[in-house]
């Protein structure tokens, strides 16, 4: 049975939450996530080899838990995104998105009709194996579908204004290393070119009246980038969390 998406609604209400890349396909990592207090989970299917296999055990402790399962796709095609909801993720997360008719494939292929044309089944996870009437589960999905789309290349700037305007669209997520390197300044994600353009991002993003999301490293810049209007907030990873915590206990013991 699908839920009420509590991130959607806590979007709507201009409020921030804060998620993780999950990147490790053991299952008690979602556990332990949840357990940590974090409103979503970012299942990271673009930069690792996990299987779709793997990512269905994920979103499946994800609803055990009650945390909002999330996945980032590998690509904007109709299969990634299918197989991501069709396994019961409560929104998608599609890289590389850079002008307004991607972004309407997007909602498309994330949508059935009349907003969309996903491909329209009620017999795999996310209708309860056909324990869902068949059109109020339509109906159900497509009001608690997050769709996050990306700005992150030199186009997807130069047609920012373009994809706002495409109804459909919860989230324009700022990807800044990926920024680094469209703006010709490839790992500096403190240049003032990159936090120029972020900023114009939140601002415009804010006035489409849509949620303006980003990656943060750590605590101090998500507090940060909340206050310059980020809601949605993707803080680190947990192979982030293992690295980085392990280098300070160990820099403090070893001095």
């Amino acid at each position: 049975m699908i839920k009420e998406n509590k991130i959607k609604k806590l979007l709507k209400e201009g409020r921030a939450v804060i998620g993780t890349f999950v990147k490790i396909t053991d299952p008690c990592t979602v556990e332990l996530i949840t357990n940590a207090g974090f409103d979503f989970i970012a299942i990271d299917n673009e930069h690792t080899a996990m299987s779709k296999e793997t990512m269905v055990n994920l979103i499946r402790t994800a609803d055990a838990t009650g945390i909002v399962p999330t996945v980032r796709v590998r690509e904007n095609s109709r299969p990634e995104i299918l197989q991501a909801l069709d396994a019961g993720a409560y929104g998608v997360m599609v890289p590389e998105t850079s002008s307004a008719e991607e972004v309407k494939l997007v909602v498309e292929r994330a949508k059935y009709a009349p907003e969309g044309n996903r491909g329209y089944s009620a017999s795999q996870r996310s209708a309860n194996y056909s324990g869902m009437n068949p059109a109020e589960y339509a109906r159900l999905s497509n009001d608690n579908t997050l769709v996050v789309v990306y700005c992150e290349t030199a186009r997807a700037l130069e047609n920012l204004d373009a994809m706002l305007a495409v109804e459909g669209v919860d989230v324009m997520f700022v990807g800044p290393f990926d920024l680094t390197q469209a703006l010709g300044v490839i790992g500096e994600p403190n240049h003032p070119k990159v936090l120029a353009a972020i900023d114009t991002i939140v601002k415009k993003t804010r006035a489409a009246g849509k949620a303006a999301g980003i990656i943060a490293a750590d605590a101090d810049k998500a507090k940060q980038l909340i206050a310059q209007g980020f809601q949605y907030i993707v803080l680190g990873s947990d192979q982030a969390f293992i690295q980085n915590l392990g280098k300070k206990y160990l820099k403090e013991i070893r001095g």
